[in-house]
């Protein structure tokens, strides 16, 4: 027929026999193979359209069912049935009005009927996606034959109805033979729906259900509801809303979960007058709140709704009459609520305001007599806390955002919400020939079509519901005569503070006569806190730490509470020696409100005397804020060095440790001092702890050049400021006679930068015998660089030290000579290195310990020597390190001879000599020494130490020789390091010069 349809203008002549008018339409005859009467007619040019359609089909659905697909037939039947009604409508074939309806009935009936004859029930039950398309056709043209003929309306049909029926009962003709011996034929089913209103119902009925229940059955929900919401309007024709009303909210429930808006609003349309005609007041008015402000109705529509909802609330009523109480998202949306003050805290008797920013759905103005907030208390047990907090962080805000809480809203009416649904997945489709592969057709193919489409069932009916629970508060928000425009309105509550405690708004109700608007819940919750506070003082500096020495400020912040200041009201303090209070007669105090908004600002009366500073306090009303500042000094005491514990390393080194109350972030040492305060609010002191820290840190070392001594003092300044220096001093505190102390420093001003360090060196000259120690005393004045023309008052800060075994005791020189006949040492040619060991003075105090021994009437010690080449510029040959046998007396000496190879050309540094104390296994010890002071895997000490102990000699740090089990639990050698001073390198620092070798080959060294 496609060919037909597009040259249907052409003249076709042939088509003329198919466009004459239907005078016969009973349908489809699948129960015999061939159809002889029809087979007659074509023969004889007489066939209309649907005697073609129909032989044609019943020789295909023969075909198909001896092909056992008898599935197809249901398929092709559909498409032939909707093409048979479209190209008699496009062919403007003359067809009795209901004509149509009846011959596509009997042939849906004809055809399910056909298969049911070739098939069981488990295989129809299984295939019933197959038959449902008919069932549900056969259903709608059977309904639509019903409101023809007048079964479906209440009264019944009429005159004219009758004769339609008739004039359509005579098209059918007589039954076919092949059914006339059938009860549930289609010719009897649709003479009898037709004969009574009864008759129809029962039939219509019947297919509905089976036509649902299919539809159920195969998980097609939504194509059950569908045909629920035409037999929910069957109902309300017939007059019997009690049986639609289920099928509606069916319906609704899918719409609005899926996110239709347009069959949401005519569904609601049809639910209305159903619960109109029901009488259920409550319901009606909640739906016509909806549809008042649904946007996809006319404005007039919107307008009759919204009138019905005031209709019913100025009625006249008894005041005993419950009144009806409804949601209010439909009416209008809470959109944010403005807190003043934004913090959302006030004190006890403070004023707190809430606006509301309500919108609006309804289409014209609406008169409020009253809006109402219902508010739950509770007693909070850390209000004080987090009123103190509130008022300390005035820039936090309830919300965050200036005091504005934005509310979750629901999308409007009209708009349902859709559910979350999965991107498209869309890809090209070409359909090519396969002949010359040209492109036939192309399209756009969703691939997850099963996923967009497929039923989406909720938990519960998004719907608004009416009936909303209104909650019974004794404490209750409201304002009278609102005026609710259409849009955004703003209306504003006065909340009371009489009690301290949280408040929460839990609900919202706007009244308008007997109808309550009420949204159950608030969401996000929505809170503002009146605070009872107790007075509260607090002192905190004004930058990050506090500096002794210096003068510093600290803010005071007095948070009055519900305590008023009155005239004569003092702040007492109490002075400490150690940190004294420093004010100017023009010192004044600000008064902030609880907000933070400044309200006056006030001069100072403060007074001093020995013990105690006094303040006297303004005049400040309750719960304010007094703030005003004053500058403290905290005093530095002479600053004692820490005695210094010296672990015995084996590498001969000294580790030290000190031990000082220090910040952990900057090294700082930290003076703690306390106040006491008395406030005319209580009779207990406040304790006030400051913490300083001291801007400097000081470090002495002893250094030696030969016989001539020297003390350097560094001092570090550990802060961010920068310091004036003055006059730096170092002081022997014994006051030694033979001891004077000359100091190397041209500057007596000098400029420290923050974070950096200052060196003072002083000559040791002594006329006499050296002591064994000095007691040192260090003393600069200092004063804040504020500018390079301004300076402060100077402080004085003092160091005091002691330095232990300052007298050299040792001289040591290292000469390294070329082999005999060179000029200069050669890379990869040995070399003579000499070391010399000279005892500079006798026995000395220092010289008492374990390792000395006495024979002949002559004092000897043991030292170790160790030659270490950290650069790796020496290949060191032979025995690197040992034990020597030192006599104590001065200029006594022992040199030791070795061989070293240099390994690069240049001058090349000497390699480091180190000497140590050696203490024998064998000595006792007065205290158990350190574990670090052991040898156990660093050395191994030969067998014949103790014998030969100044030719033994022990293996370097690389050794692997271990200890053998019979040797644990004895006492091990160990190494002492001499103390600074005590041993003066002379080659420390020194070069030689060795020139390349003249071969070029690579040389290689193995060094063991």
């Amino acid at each position: 027929m496609t060919f037909a349809i597009n040259r249907v203008t052409d003249g076709a002549n042939w088509l003329t026999s198919f466009c004459q008018p239907v005078h016969s339409w009973n349908g489809l005859v699948l129960r015999k193979p061939i159809d002889m009467e029809k087979r007659d007619l074509i023969q004889k040019s007489k066939a209309t359209l649907l005697d073609m359609r129909s032989y044609l089909f019943s020789r295909q659905c023969t075909l198909l069912i001896f092909l056992q697909r008898p599935w197809e037939v249901t398929q092709r039947a559909l498409e032939l049935l909707h093409n048979c009604v479209q190209e008699l409508h496009l062919l403007e074939v003359l067809v009795l009005q209901g004509a149509l309806d009846c011959w596509v009935f009997l042939s849906c009936l004809e055809v399910l009927q056909r298969i049911e004859g070739c098939s069981d029930r488990a295989q129809l039950d299984s295939n019933s996606s197959h038959t449902v398309g008919l069932w549900t056709y056969a259903t709608e043209k059977l309904k639509s034959l019903g409101y023809l003929c007048g079964l479906a309306s209440e009264n019944g049909p009429n005159s004219e109805d009758l004769n339609r029926t008739v004039d359509l009962l005579a098209g059918l003709g007589a039954e076919p033979p092949e059914t006339a011996s059938s009860q549930q034929s289609p010719y009897k089913k649709l003479k009898e729906a037709l004969s009574s209103v009864e008759a129809f119902e029962k039939h219509y009925l019947e297919l509905s259900h089976a036509a649902m229940d299919m539809y159920r059955t195969i998980g097609r929900l939504r194509s059950a509801r569908l045909v629920g919401k035409s037999l929910a309007e069957f109902y309300m024709r017939k007059g019997d809303p009690q049986k639609a009303e289920s099928f509606l909210q069916e319906a609704l429930k899918t719409y609005l979960a899926e996110g239709w808006a347009l069959p949401v609003t005519h569904t609601r349309k049809q639910l209305a007058e159903c619960q109109k005609q029901l009488g259920q007041t409550e319901n009606y008015l909640q739906i016509s709140s909806l549809l008042a402000s649904d946007i996809n109705l006319l404005e007039e529509e919107r307008k009759y709704f919204c009138q019905e909802i005031l209709n019913f609330a100025n009625q006249q009523t008894d005041n005993q009459v419950q009144k009806v109480v409804l949601g209010m998202s439909s009416f209008a949306q809470l959109r944010q609520l403005h807190f003043e003050p934004c913090s959302a805290v006030v004190h006890v008797g403070g004023s707190l305001t809430i606006e509301l920013s309500l919108h609006s759905h309804m289409p014209i103005p609406v008169r409020l007599e009253q809006v109402a907030a219902s508010v739950h208390f509770s007693i909070e047990k850390n209000s004080f806390h987090k009123a103190v907090e509130c008022l300390s962080k005035q820039g936090v805000t309830a919300g965050g955002n200036n005091g504005i809480i934005h509310i979750q809203t629901d999308p409007p009416a009209g708009r349902p919400p859709r559910v979350s649904l999965p991107l498209l997945e869309l890809y090209e489709m070409h359909d090519k020939s396969p002949l010359d592969n040209s492109l036939n057709s192309t399209g756009v193919i969703c691939n997850n079509v099963h996923l967009l489409l497929r039923h989406q069932e909720s938990g519960s009916s998004t719907e608004t519901q009416s009936g909303v629970p209104l909650e019974d508060s004794a404490q209750v928000l409201k304002t009278t005569n609102v005026l609710l425009e259409p849009g955004f309105n703003k209306i504003a509550f006065t909340a009371p503070a009489h009690e301290p405690g949280m408040y929460t708004l839990r609900q919202l109700c706007a009244t308008m006569g007997s109808v309550q608007f009420v949204l159950p819940h608030i969401y996000p919750i929505v809170q503002y806190e009146v605070y009872s506070q107790e007075p509260q003082l607090k002192v905190e500096p004004l930058t990050d730490i506090l500096l002794a020495g210096i003068a510093q400020k600290v803010k005071f912040t007095i948070i009055t509470g519900h305590y008023a200041i009155k005239n004569g009201d003092v702040l007492q303090l109490s002075n400490i020696d150690a940190m004294p209070i420093l004010y100017s007669p023009g010192s004044t105090a600000t008064i902030l409100s609880n907000t933070g908004e400044k309200v006056e600002e006030s001069v100072l009366m403060i007074q001093s005397s020995e013990k105690v500073t006094s303040i006297m306090l303004p005049l400040t009303p309750a719960y304010h804020v007094i703030e005003f500042e004053l500058e403290v000094i905290c005093h530095i005491l002479s600053t004692l060095s820490k005695p210094f514990d010296n672990e015995r390393l084996t590498n001969g080194e000294v580790h030290w440790k000190t031990k000082d109350n220090q910040k952990p972030d900057s090294c700082q040492a930290a003076i703690a001092q306390k106040m006491s305060i008395d406030c005319p609010w209580s009779i207990y002191s406040t304790i006030i702890a400051l913490t300083f820290y001291n801007p400097f840190k000081a470090a002495q070392s002893l250094l030696s050049a030969g016989k001539r001594k020297y003390i350097q003092v560094c001092l570090q300044n550990m802060s961010e400021v920068s310091f004036h220096l003055l006059d730096h001093n170092l002081t022997e505190s014994l006051k030694c006679p033979n001891i004077e102390l000359v100091s190397m420093n041209v500057k007596t001003r000098q400029h420290v930068y923050r974070k950096q360090s200052v060196f003072c060196l002083w000559e040791i000259k002594w006329t006499k015998e050296l002591p064994s120690s000095l007691q040192c005393r260090f003393s600069v004045n200092f004063s804040p660089a504020i500018s390079e023309e301004e300076s402060t008052s100077f402080k004085p800060y003092a160091y005091e030290f002691q330095l232990e075994n300052i007298v050299t005791l040792y001289n040591v020189k290292a000469e390294i000579y070329p082999v005999l006949g060179a000029e200069h040492c050669r890379t990869g040619s040995l070399c003579s290195l000499d070391v010399s060991i000279t005892r500079l003075s006798d026995l000395t105090e220092a010289d008492q310990d374990e390792s000395l021994t006495e024979s002949d009437g002559m004092c000897t010690t043991k030292l170790m020597y160790e030659v270490v080449d950290n650069s790796s510029n020496w290949a060191l040959c032979g025995k690197s390190s040992g034990v020597i046998s030192m006599p104590v007396a001065a200029r006594a000496s022992h040199k030791v001879h070795m061989e070293v190879m240099p390994l690069f050309a240049g001058n090349l540094p000497f390699p480091n000599v180190k000497v140590s104390k050696y203490l024998p296994h064998h000595s006792t010890h007065s205290t158990q020494p350190d574990i670090d002071s052991w040898l156990e895997n660093d050395l191994s000490v030969d067998k014949a130490l103790d014998e030969q102990a100044d030719s033994s000699s022990i293996r370097s740090r690389t050794s692997t020789h271990s200890t053998s089990n019979e040797h644990k639990g004895l006492s091990m050698p160990r190494l002492q390091s001499f103390s600074p001073g005590q041993v003066f390198n002379c080659s420390t620092g020194m070069q030689v010069l060795v020139v390349p070798s003249k071969d070029d080959h690579v040389l290689e060294v193995n060094v063991t």
